[in-house]
């Protein structure tokens, strides 16, 4: 294995088919993902904030045993009707987000706010738009919680029965990355960043994750350096790109210039080989040879 990328040994043949026209590219279904950071103390060894990580089990059909941060698919129902709204008005976040419509830009940012909390207990919304909700580990929210991740409940819904409205403010949208053509099962993922609201904590709560760290982003990176820790290309980038920042609040101001352009992998023929590449991002380039298997983490 180089590193830890994940890398799903069926790939190279997927690659094939797609190239001689037997493989028809499913159409990627919307998601979204938060890297949820926070500030360690003054006493910390190191400057940086650290970001909440879960690591999937081994048992789940996509990136299983790869480390990730909370998120997931769009509902359908984040679409159906406008919610309670705080921060940059709609317009703005459809042209950030590169979607053509508001509805659209308000199901990602809700999904990114849903799953955060759906995941790792963490509520991004308030009951006014200056202001977020404290604790949220009550038995009450825990009922919420899981109708939401049952589908029982809707967004929408969770908020105006609570009486609140999703702080997109508190969001700063940070890349979008596309799950290659040849991948059967396929996401249109945008990537946010968010600051652990005061008074909340996250939770241990996914039922698609075995484990849970706050981790320096360099930290985890060196890790998936060293073949320690599972990552996908997208997670590896971000953890690069959030290495620098000192505080929680800096890394979230920079996500306004952050290229928010869809990263979408590519696979060619060369010779005797198939290279997959994945376009400004050199590091994760793979060389398969083109007759027979071939595959495992490479």
């Amino acid at each position: 294995m180089s590193q830890g990328q994940w890398y799903p040994p069926e790939w190279p043949d997927r690659i094939r088919a797609l190239a001689a026209g037997e493989l028809t590219a499913v159409t990627p279904r919307r998601a979204a993902t938060v890297m949820l950071l926070r500030d360690r103390g003054p006493g910390a060894p190191t400057p940086g904030p650290v970001v909440h990580m879960l690591r999937r089990r081994t048992s789940m059909a996509f990136a299983g045993g790869a480390y990730a941060y909370p998120g997931g698919g769009v509902d359908p129902r984040d679409d159906d009707r406008l919610i309670g709204w705080a921060g940059p008005p709609l317009e703005q976040w459809a042209d950030r987000l590169g979607v053509a419509t508001v509805t659209e830009a308000q199901a990602v940012v809700c999904a990114a706010v849903r799953e955060t909390f759906e995941e790792a207990g963490v509520l991004l919304a308030g009951p006014t738009a200056t202001t977020v909700v404290g604790d949220t580990t009550g038995d009450d929210w825990e009922a919420d919680r899981e109708a939401l991740v049952a589908r029982d409940l809707s967004f929408a819904e969770f908020l105006d029965r609570r009486g609140l409205v999703l702080r997109s403010d508190l969001l700063g949208a940070w890349a979008r990355w596309i799950t290659p053509e040849f991948e059967p099962r396929r996401y249109d993922t945008w990537f946010f960043v968010a600051a652990l609201p005061e008074g909340q904590r996250t939770r241990d709560v996914s039922t698609e994750a075995d484990r849970t760290v706050w981790i320096a982003p360099a930290e985890a990176a060196r890790r998936y350096d060293a073949g320690e820790l599972l990552m996908m290309p997208p997670t590896v980038t971000t953890l690069r790109a959030l290495a620098p920042y000192r505080t929680a609040a800096e890394a979230l101001e920079a996500a306004d210039v952050q290229d928010m352009t869809p990263v979408l992998a590519q696979a060619r023929l060369e010779g005797d080989e198939l290279v997959l590449t994945w376009p400004g991002h050199d590091e994760f380039t793979k060389h398969v040879p083109a007759a027979g298997g071939g595959g495992g983490a490479a």
